[in-house]
């Protein structure tokens, strides 16, 4: 397989990762909510909750990925394995 190749398809992996991470928080933190918070708070408060929940799933989803992240960079080298997604362009020389 080619760096290009590699990035892609990493690319693809840690999206499907990060969505299913997503869903996970939502669903715990609907648990939680339902087991633990429902009873103590005010009637009406699903109203507030589940924007909330979904803007926390993001949130914690994305620090979980983040932490994971530093420990999969720390353990491979990117360089060897993976294309720069971004790369610069030629500069014209200075005169």
């Amino acid at each position: 397989m080619t760096k290009k190749n590699n990035t892609i398809l990493f690319l693809i992996g840690g999206t499907i990762f990060n969505i299913i991470i997503t869903v996970l928080c939502f669903f715990l933190f609907l648990f939680i909510y339902g087991r633990f918070l429902y009873p103590v708070l005010p009637e009406g408060s699903l109203e507030w909750f589940l924007p909330a929940n979904f803007v926390a799933s993001i949130v914690a989803s994305f620090l979980i990925y983040r932490q994971i992240m530093k420990v999969l960079m720390k353990k491979i080298d990117m360089d060897k394995y993976f294309d720069p997604l971004f790369t610069r362009r030629h500069r014209p020389p200075k005169k």
